[in-house]
């Protein structure tokens, strides 16, 4: 035993030598590290600071010409011009300023009274005004029929402090698409912007102009933030798997965002190279000393993952794997008690499997014959006496009545039994719920008077329409109306009530019975569990099985010695009551 512990002290003792090396591979991680973080705070601020000053200027074009405009309203409200003058007034500034491609004078009424094209004006007073600043309302950015991207500036008119009409100019942007398009960082970095819905309004990239075009919404993009712009940095995997790092710069006035993206292989390809070469550098170092440790830590790692693969068959369920390590320290000892380990759960495997077997066989068996017991001997019993000659009509029919009646009983346990194993299909079908509910009610009132139950209903506004099969929830609530008349002592009660929550119907089977313990409520619902003295317990689950197949829940509440109560809930439809019952 000393030599053994030796041997794994000699081996331990290795392996802290070749701990040694960490220090140089924890050198080698912070100085790439450190250069990684030192690039890339290089390159942010670099191109935030080309996003800023491409905001800037965007932002100054924008205001000069809304301020042209601006002017030109002052002058046309301020003086009095008649419609020739004010025409040539604006034709002279559609002249001067040619991004106006248009400039219309509308009345109060929205009527246009003078405009600088010939012909009839193609601009209107927009509906959706946008943004407002300065006095001047620019509606959101449009593509025209050239694929030029325009927007139309608005200023209210006001004479002596009234309203006196709207001064509406086309707007091309042509000249701001030129300067985003002139933002080159250094070869493949392009600049973009973005309008405060999230619609692409420029790209500088060549390939990506058709986006524009089709008014492409951005919002999922990592730094649009609908309404404001987002000054983090980021980096994310554009969908043609292209790595990129963007900064980006608001334009307050406008809402808009200018976006700087630029690829992460190219504003990190100096730190790239750098990192490559110290990488080699550090691993050039590393080779011989990694080579030691795998030669002598291969022998002493393998026994730990043998015993690893081994644990994982068995955690998989294959208790026949067996591991061999050929050692003569712990680990060989090891590998002995894993291997006995597995034959033990081998044989306990197969215990618990046979007494599942036997204790599954038992209660079903025993479930069987005191299910059938009853019936199969009321039916001999009423055949007898029917054979017998002294009996009257009156008993016949009451000895014959008995006798459908059980063999209705053995139909249906062994439905019950079909069921658990080829559920049937379930169809749906408009149905009225009150109306249901009703039909099962009225005839179940007969079997609560003979145990002295009285059953109740109370039927919810209607009409309470759903999409359901009438046969299949007939058989759901005639199983819990009997349920709880046989755990209602007699003189209790077993109510049903129906109601529409919101858009779902939702039906409870009340009953003041004897309740259900707390440690069985969970499962009720499994096949072959029952609270009753006799049964399978397979009328819950099937009953559960059915309602879920409708898209409903099942649920119960139970207090021991007040009652239980099952609540269903079925989603309505609103198919008219008449569709329904037809």
């Amino acid at each position: 035993m000393a030599f053994r512990t030796r041997g794994i002290a000699t081996r331990l003792a290795l392996i802290l030598v070749l701990a040694a090396i960490l220090p140089l591979i924890a050198y080698g991680l912070v100085s790439i590290l450190s250069l990684r973080s030192g690039t890339r705070v290089s390159v942010i601020a670099g191109n935030q600071n080309v996003a800023t000053r491409a905001a800037e200027e965007i932002q100054r074009y924008i205001s000069s010409h809304a301020e042209i405009l601006k002017a030109l309203a002052a002058e046309m409200q301020d003086i009095g011009l008649d419609q020739r003058q004010q025409e040539y007034t604006v034709r002279a500034y559609v002249l001067q300023f040619p991004e106006f491609r248009e400039i219309t004078l509308f009345d109060e009424a929205g009527k246009a009274v003078a405009s600088s094209r010939i012909g009839a004006p193609q601009v209107t007073i927009p509906t959706n005004p946008g943004v407002t600043f300065g006095g001047v309302s620019m509606a959101p950015i449009h593509v025209d029929a050239d694929l030029l991207p325009s927007t139309t500036f608005v200023v209210r008119l006001k004479r002596l402090n009234q309203p006196a009409g709207w001064l509406v100019g086309e707007f091309n942007l042509e000249e701001m698409w030129r300067m985003v398009d002139n933002i080159r960082i250094p070869e493949h970095g392009y600049a973009l912007v973005v309008a405060p819905d999230g619609t692409l309004i420029a790209h500088g990239n060549p390939d990506k102009k058709t986006l524009v075009a089709q008014s492409t919404n951005m919002k999922n993009h990592p730094l649009v933030a609908p309404g404001e712009g987002s000054s983090a940095p980021a980096e994310y995997r554009e969908e043609d798997g292209s790595q990129q790092v963007a900064v980006s710069a608001p334009i307050p006035q406008l809402g808009w965002t200018v976006i700087v993206e630029q690829p992460t292989a190219e504003a990190y390809a100096n730190a790239n190279a750098l990192q490559q070469q110290l990488t080699v550098a550090i691993g050039i170092a590393l080779l011989v000393m990694i080579g030691i440790g795998l030669f002598f830590g291969r022998k002493f790692i393998a026994p730990i993952f043998i015993l690893h693969r081994g644990t994982q068959a068995v955690a998989a369920g294959d208790l026949e794997s067996r591991v061999h390590i050929d050692t003569n320290d712990e680990f060989g000892q090891l590998g002995d008690a894993f291997n006995s380990m597995a034959d033990r759960l081998v044989e306990l495997q197969e215990n618990v499997k046979r007494q599942e077997r036997q204790a599954m066989f038992g209660r079903v068996a025993a479930g069987i014959v005191h299910d059938l017991s009853h019936p199969i001997q009321n039916i001999g019993n009423s055949t007898r006496l029917l054979l017998r000659s002294d009996i009257d009509a009156e008993s016949r029919v009451s000895f014959h009545q008995t006798i459908e009646r059980e063999l209705q009983t053995l139909k249906r346990f062994m439905e019950d039994l079909r069921n658990v194993v080829k559920p049937k299909p379930i169809e749906r079908f408009a149905m009225d719920l009150n109306g249901t509910i009703a039909e099962i009610v009225d005839p179940m009132r007969a079997e609560g008077d003979r145990n002295g139950v009285k059953v109740e209903a109370f039927y919810g506004d209607g009409p309470l329409v759903m999409e359901g099969d009438r046969f299949a929830l007939g058989r759901v609530f005639r199983n819990l109306i009997t349920n709880a008349i046989q755990a209602t002592e007699s003189g209790g009660r077993v109510s049903i009530a129906t109601s529409r929550i919101g858009t779902h119907l939702e039906i409870q089977v009340t009953d003041t019975g004897s309740g259900i313990p707390a440690d069985r409520l969970g499962r009720i619902f499994d096949d072959f569990v029952t609270t009753k003295r006799r049964g399978l317990g397979l009328g819950l689950a099937i009953s559960k099985r059915i309602v879920e197949q409708l898209d409903g829940t099942i649920t119960v509440e139970s207090e021991v010695g007040r009652g239980t109560t099952f609540t269903l809930r079925f989603p309505s439809t609103d198919r008219p009551a008449q569709a329904a019952a037809s």
